[in-house]
């Protein structure tokens, strides 16, 4: 597997942990990948996440959140902007995810923040992914 998108990689880790209800995913770890997932934590989509040390780069360890013995929280997480095309927005052009039922997470000068914490403060970014 190419590991030329490292967040790619991350969010289909997730992506098949929930759908194969799994109770926890392990993903090579970086500052940007743990920072997406306390982003995830913080906005409800995930129930944890710690970095386990090994003789690496470390291993980020995602804790999968369902709502009952089935259905996942997360309906879809999806990647927007991709190494071969990025998508950056001004502030005043993040889309809404969903009418506001989703979040967008985005890489900004403040860090890894959702649409609505970068809307409030007023600064455009790169939309790494969406989530509901």
């Amino acid at each position: 597997m190419s590991m030329t998108d490292p967040i790619a990689d991350m969010l289909t880790r997730i992506r098949n942990g929930v759908m194969a209800k799994l109770q926890k995913v392990d993903i090579p770890s970086s500052n940007m990948k743990v920072s997406l997932a306390g982003v995830l934590k913080a906005e409800g989509f995930i129930k944890n996440y710690k970095v386990i040390a090994d003789q690496k780069q470390g291993i980020l360890r995602v804790y999968l959140k369902y709502i009952d013995e089935k259905d996942s929280i997360i309906t879809e997480i999806k990647r927007i902007s991709k190494p071969g095309g990025r998508r950056y927005v001004k502030s005043d052009a993040i889309p809404s995810v969903k009418n506001g039922m989703g979040v967008a997470i985005l890489s900004t000068s403040k860090g890894i923040i959702t649409d609505k914490a970068a809307r409030e403060a007023g600064v455009g970014g790169e939309i790494i992914c969406t989530v509901w």
